[in-house]
């Protein structure tokens, strides 16, 4: 059975924010809603309610890294697949609509999440590219193609464009990173004798970048990239000719290391069942 269309429209490299649906494969993990309205695990104490969260849900909220508890703007009702979440991580803010679009909801394929990222294009690309590579499947490929066309007023192809092309943004200024501290590598090679070794850790490291960029896994190019800086700062710890965009890099990873010392209430705090990265590095 159909139901009522939305009047959005999906967005992707949006300036300001992205409007993505995702269809839900299955309704797991279940959660609870405690007494202030923010979404727990189920043995947490001060139950006040139930929810399936979902899968697309799940590694959404994932894939934001560190961040706030998720809380509840629209609690559900009868159903407890049927509500709305925010969330964020920094810059990085995501509210996430779960609905149904056929069937009456009877069944976990029969809902539908919509996904709005505000923030900087970069974070939110990022997000999105972490979200696909967790979920392992095409996110907008629908369960009823026509119904979900409607419900979410975009042909299919339309919401494959979307995410696609925020992905693709995310592997573009991943490698464009990676290409950085090669070059800062290569201008190194052969000034001094001592730090040829030093240099060859930092070049298996950008290997393991390439090789974890091919592979999709963002947290482990992350690593990777971080091995390969800290490479460079010990073969050259005084030097003054560092390139503004090497400085950026390791401005941008003593920030990742250091968000994630911070206090904060992580996603494995929150919600079940982990969904991993597969490292071939």
């Amino acid at each position: 059975m159909e139901e009522g269309s939305s009047s959005k429209k999906p967005l992707g490299c949006d300036p300001n924010s992205s409007l993505l649906f995702a269809q839900v494969i299955s309704g797991e993990p279940k959660m609870i809603i405690d007494e202030e309205g923010f979404l727990r695990t189920t043995n947490w104490h001060n139950k006040k309610g139930k929810i399936f969260l979902g899968d697309v849900a799940n590694v959404s909220l994932r894939s934001l890294g560190p961040h706030d508890p998720p809380k509840f703007i629209k609690k559900p009702e009868y159903d407890e697949q049927k509500w709305v979440i925010t969330s964020s991580a920094g810059e990085l803010k995501i509210k996430i609509t779960s609905d149904s679009y056929w069937g009456f909801g009877l069944f976990p394929k029969c809902f539908y999440n919509e996904i709005e990222l505000t923030g900087p294009l970069s974070l939110r690309a990022r997000c999105v590219h972490d979200i696909m590579a967790s979920l392992g499947r095409n996110p907008w490929e629908a369960s009823r193609i026509k119904i979900f066309e409607k419900k979410t007023n975009a042909s299919i192809n339309e919401h494959g464009k979307c995410w696609e092309e925020l992905a693709k943004y995310a592997r573009e200024e991943m490698e464009e990173e990676i290409k950085i501290v090669e070059n800062e590598i290569k201008s190194l090679i052969g000034t001094e004798k001592d730090i040829e070794n030093i240099l060859e850790s930092a070049k298996f490291a950008i290997e393991d970048a390439r090789a974890a960029l091919q592979d999709r896994n963002a947290p482990a190019v992350e690593r990777a990239l971080g091995r390969a800086v800290t490479a460079l700062i010990e073969a050259k710890p005084d030097t003054e000719v560092r390139s503004s965009e090497l400085e950026f890099m390791i401005s941008k990873i003593e920030t990742v290391n250091s968000t994630n010392n911070e206090e904060q209430i992580v996603a494995s705090d929150l919600l079940e069942n982990d969904i991993d990265f597969v490292d071939l590095t």
